[in-house]
Formats: C-alpha cells, structure tokens, sequence
C-alpha cells in the first residue's frame, strides 16, 4: 500500500466557477473516534450512527453515546448506507461492495469487480424502495490512499452502477469525473450523484419520461462534493471536502509532465485541502443551495460525509479522527 502507483494524465480543463450563498459558521460538538478518517456518517432507523476508520473498522455510535468497533473489512471503508433489512452496506476500496451484519458483524461481499475488473475504490452506496442497490466507483485506476493521483490523472474513469435484486450488476454511465456520493430522492424518482472532479450534483433518473437518462442539478460548484445525503425535506445535503485548489485547476489544462513532475513531490509539497467546515444543502429540483453551514474549527475540518438526524447535521471527515455535528440549519 505504500508503493507511489505512476500516473499517466491527460490535459484537462477545469469547469467554470460559480458562487454559492455565503452560509454563517456553525457551533459544532465534536465526537471523538478510536481513529482517524470516519469518511462516511449514516444513520439507522433506531438512531445508531456508522462509520468506517481508515484502518478497516466500522464503528457503531450507539443512541446511548457509546462507541465500540463492530468489524474489521481488512481494506479502507468509505460510503456506507443502512439497508432496508438492517445490514449496513459499505464500499471499501480494497473489498468491493460489501454488507455488514450488524449484530453479528459478519461481512459478507456483494460486488467484489465489475465484468471481472476489480473495483478499485467503490466510493457511495444507497438502495431504492424497492431494494435495488446503486453504487459509485471513484476511479478504477487507484485505491483510497492514492486519490490525489486520480485527480491529477483527470482521466475520468468513474462510474455509476446498479446492482438489482436477482445479484446481476449493470453500468449505468462510466467517463465519471471522480464519482462520489448517491442518494435518493424523497419521491423515488431519481438518484443523484456527486462528481468530485467534475464539482458537479446530477440526477439519474429511474421512472418517468427521463428514466435511464442523466440531467445536471447544480454545475460549475467552486468545491469539491463528496458524499451527499437527502434530508426529511427532501433536500440534498453535500459534503464539500474542500474549496477548489488553484494551483491544480491551473496545471488541469496544461502540459501533463507538469503534473506528473508534481506526483513525484512529497505529499506535502503538492496541493493541498483546506480544513474547513462546508455543507450545503441543495433543492432535489430546482438545484438551488437553500441551507448551509462554512467556516472553520480547530478540531474539525474536511467534511466528507453527512447526515440529519434528531434536529442535527451529523458530519465525517477523512482530515480528523472525530464526527461533529450542529444545530440543523434551516432552509432560506
């Protein structure tokens, strides 16, 4: 795992920026994990909160407050949603698509590659009413702990897929720039999924005149999305990860050995993330950012993961060892 992958990039030109509402800070609570990077919160029916370390473990935030490690998926667990049966289902990038028996804390894998490819860092999971599970790949060319290298690459090599009842697995549209997170929406019409690269929210739609074609919520995002939940409302939550870093949007369309000279940087030397405390919550038709919290915390920072839950936004972070939430902000 410590072995730096080469990268072959591509000239790449970055979307347009456009401004989002200035949304005031927010007084967060800050939940300490037994280790670092819970990428993903989500939430069960009875009020216990899971998250993935990046050492392996699921971890289980009991409505009680305490805290204890359920199981261990020997890779790196990021998306993770609460099925209707009770399992939690995970992506890990080194695993697949995976399920988590909560009381047991028994594994088992559901989607290990896709037409015999292995995935290679499935990123968001959510399931339909139905009980139709639609996932996300990121990149199928790098794992977790090489994602800078997919963004510099820009090759756009994610992907949206579907697994259906009968265990068959199906491409719903590849060429995705670093796809991230994937909910539902309130009425069940359609997904929507977050392109990290490509800063940008899209609905798949899944009934209607539209169904099986894909149609853009909100564009030209001046951050970068990860995972993405939908409120009691209906609105779509968006955790931004960070703002958008000027010296990689500048090398994105020029000479690719720039960025390759800067894969070969020490970590530290090359673009860096901002710990800042982003969530924007985006109207499910109209795209409009209604709802919003930004600023920063010492503690706290790089939000990738977010969910409501009892009047609260629950907030993951790959930047800290720590969940945080606050007060659930209201809508404009």
């Amino acid at each position: 795992m410590s072995h730096k992958p080469s990268i072959n990039p591509v000239r790449w030109t970055p979307p347009p920026v456009d401004a989002l509402p200035d949304f005031p800070s927010a007084e967060l609570t800050i939940v300490p994990m037994p280790g670092d990077a819970p990428e993903d919160v989500v939430v069960g029916p009875d009020g216990t909160l899971w998250t993935g370390l990046v050492d392996g473990r699921i971890v289980r935030v009991s409505p009680d407050g305490s805290i204890d490690v359920v199981a261990d998926t020997g890779g790196r667990p990021l998306g993770l949603h609460v099925a209707r049966d009770g399992r939690v289902l995970v992506c890990d990038s080194y695993r697949g698509l995976m399920s988590l028996d909560p009381g047991t804390g028994a594994l088992d894998v559901l989607v290990p590659d896709i037409d015999g490819r292995p995935l290679r860092f499935c990123s968001n999971v959510t399931e339909t009413a139905d009980g139709t599970i639609y996932f996300t790949e990121s990149t199928s060319s790098f794992h977790y702990e090489h994602f800078r290298a997919a963004i510099l690459e820009a090759r756009g090599d994610g992907g949206l897929y579907k697994l259906a009842t009968d265990g068959t697995v199906s491409t719903l549209r590849d060429g995705l720039y670093f796809a991230n997170g994937v909910t539902v929406t309130a009425d069940g019409t359609a997904l929507v999924f977050a392109e990290t690269q490509g800063r940008r929210l899209s609905k798949y739609w899944l009934s209607g005149p539209q169904a099986g074609t894909i149609t853009p919520l909100a564009v030209n995002l001046p951050g970068m999305p990860d995972n993405i939940s939908t409120g009691a409302d209906g609105r779509i939550w968006v955790a931004f990860v960070t703002p958008i870093n000027a010296a990689a949007e500048w090398l994105a369309p020029r000479p690719t050995i720039l960025r390759q000279l800067v894969w070969r940087l020490p970590e530290a030397l090359q673009p860096q993330m901002s710990l800042e405390v982003w969530a924007v919550a985006f109207d499910p038709d109209s795209g409009a950012a209604v709802a919003g919290v930004r600023g920063r915390h010492r503690q706290f920072g790089q939000v990738t993961g977010l969910v409501e839950h009892d009047g609260r936004l629950w907030m993951s972070s790959i930047g800290v060892p720590a969940l945080a939430h606050c007060a659930l902000p209201e809508r404009r």
